[in-house]
């Protein structure tokens, strides 16, 4: 898929610069740096899920008159900072946020092997890292080297089970075969999936019939697919970021991928996903989902009359719901001290967005592991620590 259209169908294509800030960053603001692509290859999904949310927690929680501490209300006030899609960037806009422009507060970077890579400046200068957009099986190992590394999120292995689990019910009662293909994307988040799931799909009774890796940025996926095809699967799994999903889907439509269960990782819970590919988005599956209430349309109605941009069904509501944690937490302990601020994370529950959720040894509790587009809406099919899913439904054309 050509990049430009790419951009188009990803709902936000460049962020604007601090879309919120005070006249000056004095006693009664409360700076918050947050790192992420506005360049490079992740900077449409980061334009998407990591931007937005803070700038409607911003907008929300100065609407009600800021933050309310001990000496005053504060007003939040937003600096981004492009990293490049380039991990030293991300480094050096960590240093930048915490010496040059003295950030209160600095948001966890956008992707799993950015969030590694900027853990020990974020340590070295004493600023606790809340990551969202993180998914990693080494978080334990990262919380004790780390102790303010704090995960929004959850395994790499919980997604891969959670995929997973899914084809394993589908091939179990029949509705599809035991033959999977597997790509995954060059980088940590794609290659810890694929290294999750290989025994994974062994001991589910898979027998992988193609495994390919692809380099972040990629701009030809019609190899990948052709080759999937002729390995004749029954599914195809797809451990993708945002513009490599959407253009294996465009090759696979092209080729004529017709396997019944088609997943891909990042990017397919963007509401533009399901604009750009329409009727042959019906029942792909994904990572993430949301479960439909009143409050998440609210939520969603709200995000794009601020932002202007449609949020996503996987981390929008996830990230939105972290920095309420966030604020209710600055309130509570009523001063910038963060360290106490993170000490409030640990051990409490906390009323948001997705529901009560705890971070039990630093990583949360609940996550939707799949959703699937069904009728328009990414409804999620599966996950750990929730209680409703909708029902799997094969993919039986591409429109």
């Amino acid at each position: 898929m050509r990049r430009r259209e790419f951009l188009k169908y990803s709902a936000a294509t460049v962020v604007a610069a601090p879309f919120v800030r005070a006249a000056s960053a004095d006693a009664g603001t409360y700076k918050v740096g947050v790192i992420g692509a506005k360049t490079g290859p992740l900077a449409p999904g980061a334009a998407v899920t990591h931007f937005p949310p803070y700038q409607l927690w911003a907008h929300d929680v100065n609407e009600r008159g800021g933050l309310n501490l001990k000496d005053g209300a504060r007003k939040i006030e937003i600096v981004e900072y492009d990293d490049r899609t380039q991990p030293p960037e991300a480094i050096k806009a960590v240093e930048r946020a915490a010496t040059v422009d003295k950030c209160d507060w600095i948001g966890g970077n956008y992707a799993t092997g950015f969030n590694l890579a900027c853990a020990p400046t974020f340590a070295k200068h004493g600023y606790p890292q809340l990551t969202q957009a993180c998914v990693t099986d080494q978080g334990a190992a990262l919380v004790k080297k780390y102790p303010g590394f704090f995960m929004f999120q959850s395994s790499t292995s919980a997604y891969a089970k959670g995929a997973i689990g899914v084809l394993k019910k589908l091939k179990d009662s029949g509705q599809i075969g035991n033959k999977v293909a597997a790509v995954n994307v060059g980088d940590d988040f794609g290659i810890e999936l694929a290294n999750a799931g290989r025994p994974l799909f062994k001991e589910a009774g898979f027998e992988i019939v193609y495994d390919k890796s692809y380099p972040l940025g990629t701009q030809d996926y019609t190899p990948v697919v052709k080759a999937a095809k002729a390995a004749n699967p029954d599914a195809f799994v797809a451990w993708s970021y945002p513009p490599d999903t959407f253009g294996l889907a465009d090759a696979a439509k092209i080729e004529g991928l017709n396997v019944k269960a088609y997943y891909c990782a990042v990017g397919c819970a963007f509401q533009g996903f399901s604009l750009k590919n329409g009727a042959a988005a019906e029942n792909i599956l994904g990572a993430g989902g949301v479960i439909r209430s009143p409050e998440i349309d609210a939520f969603y109605k709200r995000h794009k009359e601020v932002t202007k941009v449609d949020a996503d069904y996987w981390g929008s509501p996830f990230y939105y719901s972290m920095l309420e944690m966030l604020a209710q937490s600055i309130e509570a302990v009523g001063t910038t001290d963060r360290q106490a601020i993170a000490a409030h994370f640990r051990g409490r529950k906390f009323k948001l967005l997705v529901g009560e959720v705890e971070l039990p040894g630093q990583i949360l509790d609940k996550v939707y592991t799949v959703g699937q587009w069904q009728g328009g809406f990414f409804n999620a099919v599966n996950g750990e620590g929730f209680g409703n899913y909708a029902q799997v439904k094969l993919k039986t054309s591409w429109g």
